[in-house]
């Protein structure tokens, strides 16, 4: 049998995904939250076919096709002439590609898509775990406001900053990348210097790279400038204030539309951008870790919430089709463990090869770009639900 209740810590794109998930396959889902109320941080992620597959056997491919903007190509540019190195198709030639389409999604607009879905009766604000009991039968869980619940299985999609993940394994496996970045959203309007603003866009140079693409109507633009340094980032802040001045200092040479664009945000911060250590352990007894609690990326294949969704597909198929929980959650581990220590080193190699300074080692990455959409198709192509059947 099922089990028949799973209390999910963290309400974000994953645990309100896993609840949908564990739904669908007949499984009871609570959902904790310790915000007031349901506010994703960060601008907007581009959700690509390994992820987008999943959502559209939840039933949401209507709403987020409502509620995104699908690029026209994946564009890699120059720094500072603005040539096209490399060109793909997206759009319907993508969909073919890999059975289900890339778009461009502001993170609010699908944490709403999904917490509607789940329904606002499953999903308990203001819940911040405070303690953690397997007793071996069930886990209790206690919260701040002095709330206490209990389940059959526990699954700590609570973030990079896991309260679940201290309790199952006392370990803060945050590495500082050595690079940081700036973001924003900016009306299409506004970027009159922008070439292809259609596109999925990279822009390569010397220490430092610009992403861009379309989100919701396809007229504002989302944005992440990653730039080398500091060398250390010793404050426990991920996120400092950044001047205006000091945005723009960092793309100081860049073609035009770079410097257009990245000026033209509104959130004057630098972002410190970490990876994490592979975790040894994702589960023990009754609790398991899942999306940034369990594997923190960093953004350069754009893998994050995506991971993070197949996560959750592989698990709650897991746990509907083993009888043992402790099966269910093992096996969980073994699938997922290893394809997403996969995606963390490549978006670790993806950070140094798109700061390249001109020269021999940068001709040749280029000429390896013309043959990224077979490249990467090992994670576009991926299918979580279909590998738990194995």
């Amino acid at each position: 049998m099922s089990p028949a209740t799973v209390a999910i810590i963290g309400g974000g794109i994953g645990g309100l995904t896993l609840a949908l998930a564990l739904r669908e396959h007949g499984i009871t889902a609570e959902v904790h939250e310790q915000a007031p109320e349901l506010r994703e941080v960060g601008a907007a992620v581009a959700l690509s076919a390994n992820g987008t597959r999943v959502l559209q056997r939840l039933g949401l491919a209507d709403g987020i096709a409502r509620s995104s903007a699908a690029p026209t190509e994946l564009v890699y540019r120059h720094w500072r002439d603005a040539h096209r190195i490399a060109a793909h198709p997206v759009g319907e030639t993508y969909t073919r590609l890999f059975g289900a389409p890339y778009c461009g999604i502001h993170r609010a607009d699908l944490q709403q898509l999904l917490s509607r879905a789940v329904g606002a009766e499953h999903v308990h604000l203001g819940h911040r775990l405070v303690g953690l009991d397997d007793t071996g039968e069930r886990v209790r869980l206690d919260f701040a406001d002095g709330t206490r619940t209990s389940a059959e299985i526990v699954v700590g999609a609570d973030g990079v900053h896991s309260a679940v993940r201290t309790h199952l394994t006392g370990t803060d496996p945050a590495v500082y990348s050595g690079t940081s970045g700036f973001r924003g959203l900016v009306p299409r309007e506004r970027l009159d210097l922008l070439p292809d603003p259609a596109a999925i866009q990279f822009w390569m140079g010397p220490g430092g790279h610009v992403l861009h693409y379309p989100i919701g109507d396809g007229e504002v633009i989302n944005f992440l400038a990653v730039v080398d340094g500091p060398d250390r980032w010793d404050t426990p802040e991920w996120v400092l204030p950044a001047s205006p001045a000091e945005i723009t200092a960092a793309f100081d040479g860049w073609h035009p539309a770079v410097r257009q664009l990245v000026a033209a945000t509104s959130l004057h911060q630098r972002w410190a951008l970490f990876g994490q250590t592979p975790l040894h352990r994702w589960q023990q007894g009754r609790i398991a870790l899942l999306g940034d609690a369990a594997h923190a990326m960093l953004p350069h294949h754009g893998q994050g919430a995506n991971q993070t969704i197949e996560d959750a597909a592989a698990l709650a198929a897991l746990l509907a089709r083993h009888d043992d929980h402790a099966t269910a959650l093992r096996r969980y581990e073994q699938l997922r463990r290893t394809r997403t220590r996969q995606v963390q080193r490549s978006s670790w190699v993806a950070s140094d090869l798109l700061h390249l300074s001109d020269g021999p080692r940068a001709d040749r990455r280029d000429s390896d770009l013309a043959a990224i959409d077979t490249t990467l198709r090992w994670i576009h192509g991926h299918d979580a639900l279909a590998v738990t059947a194995g």
